[in-house]
């Protein structure tokens, strides 16, 4: 009789191949629950069955791999009682090893057996979220019946998102979900619980001017998106100004004298959402997302073909994430990005930015407007969910714009990827935080993190932490009109408003108007948007020509919202303002004359009195 030592292993983080010879003998069934406490702590429990095939064989040990480290009461059982397990870390999780005190021999007879232990690696709360990760199956091949059962408490009510998506959750005080081998494939279990997500950032940016001469230069804040809300507590010093490029970045401008050293340290918060606002985009802007870049080679007859087989995002994304392979030893050692094309010639060396640029690039050859994201994005496991941008733990990924949905959708084919199919494609999730967007050009803006002095490459600039509450701060609207004092009656009149945003979140839009007793708009009204944190907007303001003989003080009111401002001017008659002109001139004549008169005569009263 064969003594066959059977291993086969679950939950893996990485692939291992099938044990051929060990399903040749026998078929494996597996049940997994997954127990949640409000703790975090969770019980994982393997109800496992090995049914013999072969009526000369039989198992005499299992081992277990799991992508979980820090295990706790570890135990295990078969029909015989307790079992022991020799427990081994490794960089891929847990090695488990049990040796079975039952020998069940005989065609078709079964072995069953079970091994538990507590985590806190399962599900963490951070911030406003709960979230429940499970790394999926090395091969669901290994198993002829696998499900995981995964009970939560009922105080987090419902999932927002459960990956895969599946329809079948208990309503039950239990709260359990289940997932059965058709659902799972090799893909791991992904679930949320919450509104939204707050993070806390502290951001400083090293800015130098080397230069004999002085040089305006700009810094990129992370902005409000479709996806976050953003409210700035204070950048100090503070910029000259804050503008928004076409992408929508928030760029803060400063003025550097010659030879000038200066840190800026940017604080706030930002307000994270899973779905995205609808934001209409006009067909001549969308245009601009088609167009190839260094890095996004889509006219290259291989881009093209590639793109002229997948046409969808969903096909794109599939094919980026099975394509490419992620090189953690190359963020260990630095990265030059290759782009696009590099990626498809070398697709064993990506890292997020290969994952990405290839996506874009594929898009827009496929006709669908796509660009990138750079940003935070918070992992509890660097080797499922890995951060490319190492030093100061930042990530890239892609967006697309979808028509039909009439918004920017972000994924993440670098996740899908390292997850072994957790799906980043129809959901993402609350742990992306975007610093810039990247869409007109394909290396700039920079992201913070990426502003440093010379020799401080490796000091970190990027603090983040995950917060309850996102802190808005008032709307604060200053009006700062500029006439001038007086105007000629008959011609036409004309003023700046200058509008700032003294408060740290984007004034989205206001009517801004203007009235006067005797002056006329030519403009009713004017649509002020699009104000980010600490910027300003120049309104011209003019006014239809009065008659002729106007001569008048007015106030001209100013009002935006609930702001009110005026300023008050004088207009008069041309002729008016020409004898006024000409008698200040006559006045300056007459004095001059004067002065040149009493001088003559001075020296000639001197002359007489010499003689």
């Amino acid at each position: 009789m064969k003594k066959i030592l059977l291993s086969l292993f679950l939950l893996l983080i990485i692939f291992f191949p099938k044990n051929a010879f060990a399903s040749e003998f026998f078929s494996t069934e597996s049940n997994a629950i997954y127990t949640i406490q409000n703790t975090g702590r969770t019980n994982v429990r393997f109800n496992n069955s090995l049914i013999n095939k072969s009526g000369d064989s039989y198992a005499s040990s299992y081992t277990l791999v799991v992508g979980f480290k820090n295990l706790e009461n570890i135990q295990a059982s078969d029909g015989e009682g307790p079992i022991g397990v020799e427990k081994t870390e490794n960089d891929r999780g847990t090695e488990l090893k049990l040796r079975f005190n039952q020998r069940v021999v005989g065609k078709d007879q079964k072995l069953n057996f079970s091994i538990s232990f507590d985590t806190f690696e399962v599900a963490q709360s951070q911030g406003r979220i709960w979230e429940v990760n499970i790394p999926g199956l090395s091969d669901s091949n290994d198993f002829d019946k696998f499900s995981s059962s995964v009970i939560v408490p009922q105080s987090l009510g419902s999932p927002v998102y459960i990956k895969p998506d599946i329809k079948r959750v208990a309503t039950s005080s239990s709260n359990t979900v289940v997932f059965d081998k058709k659902d799972l494939g090799n893909s791991g279990i992904s679930m949320a619980y919450g509104d939204y997500q707050v993070y806390r950032f502290n951001l400083r940016y090293q800015l130098e001017n080397a230069n004999l001469f002085p040089v305006r230069t700009e810094i990129a804040l992370p902005p409000s998106t479709n996806y976050q809300n953003v409210s700035i507590d204070d950048i100090l010093p503070k910029p000259t100004d804050v503008v928004v490029d076409r992408d929508g970045n928030w760029l803060a401008q400063f003025s550097l004298k010659s030879r000038e050293r200066i840190e800026v340290n940017v604080l706030g918060n930002a307000q994270v959402y899973l779905n995205p606002k609808p934001q209409e985009v006009k067909s001549e802007d969308l245009s601009e997302y088609l167009k190839p870049t260094k890095y996004w080679q889509t006219n290259d007859p291989k881009i093209q073909r590639h793109a002229k087989e997948l046409k969808t995002p969903e096909a794109i994304y599939n094919y980026t994430l099975k394509t490419l392979k992620y090189d953690f030893q190359r963020v260990k050692k630095g990265q030059v990005r290759l782009g696009a094309l590099d990626a498809l010639n070398k697709p064993d060396s990506a890292v997020c930015l290969e994952f990405s640029d290839l996506f874009i690039a594929l898009s827009r050859a496929a006709g669908i407007p796509a660009r990138e994201v750079n940003g935070f994005a918070y992992t509890a496991n660097s080797s499922e969910r890995p951060l490319s941008l190492i030093k100061d733990v930042l990530h890239a990924w892609p967006e697309y714009y979808d028509s039909k949905r009439r918004a920017w959708i972000m994924v993440d084919p670098t996740w899908g990827n390292t997850t072994n199919g957790v799906d980043y494609f129809k959901t993402l999730d609350f742990d992306h935080f975007a610093f810039v967007i990247r869409g007109i050009d394909s290396q700039y803006p920079i992201p913070a993190g990426g502003y440093k002095f010379a020799g401080n490459e490796s000091v970190k600039n990027v603090e983040v932490s995950l917060e309850r509450t996102y802190k808005k701060t008032p709307v604060n609207i200053s009006l700062k009109p500029l006439f001038n004092k007086k105007y000629t009656a008959g011609l036409s009149i004309e003023g700046v408003v200058i509008v700032e945003n003294n408060n740290g979140e984007m004034f989205d839009e206001g009517i801004l108007t203007a009235s006067s007793q005797i002056l006329t708009p030519k403009k009713p009204f004017h649509l002020i948007e699009n104000i980010p944190p600490f910027g300003k907007k120049e309104v011209v303001l003019s006014f239809n020509k009065t008659p002729f003989l106007t001569n008048r003080t007015d106030n001209i009111k100013i009002s935006l919202g609930s702001k009110e401002d005026d300023v008050k001017i004088k207009v008069s008659p041309i002729f008016l303002n020409y004898y006024l002109i000409l008698g200040g001139v006559l006045i300056g004549i007459f004095t001059i004359t004067s002065i040149i008169v009493a001088k003559k005569l001075r020296r000639l009263h001197l002359s007489r009195q010499r003689e």
